[in-house]
């Protein structure tokens, strides 16, 4: 087995169980691995989104059975993030817009992740009309199948930072949120030509005990605010490097 595969399924690996610990799956985080490894924008994308799918469904599974999970929430949320997804997935960007694009995306839920970690449990619960839930599922939705994440990292923050729900049922939220908008922007994404990377069954793999391990203490037993700090670091260092072939 080339080296490679095995490195990026260590990294994969480590990144799922942080990220599926707090209800993501790790799109951006496998977006940050696979950039630093110099891997083309054509399979980053729908390698995170197979490997966003495989965690999302095992996260949105362990926060349910232990009831962090809001119906009224994700409903309007994904009525409208499921065929603007589809949407976003049907565009591929060209290289030089691609990564800059993420790189700033994942700077914006770096500064919040660090932002909120401090009162991460300690939310005063505020009510939010559908129609606000419709937009702001619409505008996730498209940016999720763009760029190839679930969507998650920016939803997760909004919901901290406009108080809906308790830190625990945000992250079920964003599980499923992940979880609806990856398989529709991968279907998407398949309305176009694209390559599969050769050590995907092994990365699948490897992020599939990740999320089993993060999601199951992370629903359950651990705090959040050491691992949003963690998410922060990882998120800053991938958008810095990113973002970096807008001025080099």
């Amino acid at each position: 087995m080339d080296s490679q595969i095995v490195l990026l399924a260590a990294a994969f690996l480590t990144v799922a169980i942080l990220y599926s610990s707090v209800g993501h799956a790790g799109a951006t985080g496998y977006l940050a691995v696979m950039a630093i490894a110099g891997m083309s924008p054509a399979l980053m994308k729908p390698t995170a989104l197979i490997l966003n799918i495989v965690v999302a469904s095992i996260a949105t599974y362990k926060f349910y059975r232990r009831g962090a999970f809001s119906w009224s929430l994700f409903v309007p949320l994904v009525l409208t993030s499921f065929p603007f997804a589809y949407l976003g997935g049907s565009i591929t960007l060209p290289a030089q817009y691609y990564k800059p694009l993420v790189g700033i995306f994942l700077l914006y839920p770096a500064w919040r992740f660090i932002a909120s970690s401090r009162n991460c449990d300690k939310v005063e619960i505020k009510p939010v009309s559908w129609p606000i839930l419709l937009i702001c599922g619409s505008g996730l939705g498209f940016l999720s199948g763009l760029t190839g994440v679930g969507g998650g990292v920016f939803l997760s923050p909004l919901m901290l930072l406009m108080h809906w729900a308790p830190i625990r049922v945000i992250s079920g939220v964003a599980s499923a949120f992940i979880l609806s908008n990856s398989i529709s922007g991968l279907a998407g994404l398949l309305t176009t030509h694209i390559d599969m990377a050769p050590g995907l069954p092994w990365w699948m793999l490897a992020v599939m005990l990740g999320g089993l391990i993060g999601a199951e203490f992370g629903s359950g037993r651990f705090k959040a605010k050491t691992i949003q700090r963690l998410l922060a670091v990882t998120l800053l260092i991938a958008g810095l490097k990113l973002s970096s072939s807008l001025i080099f």
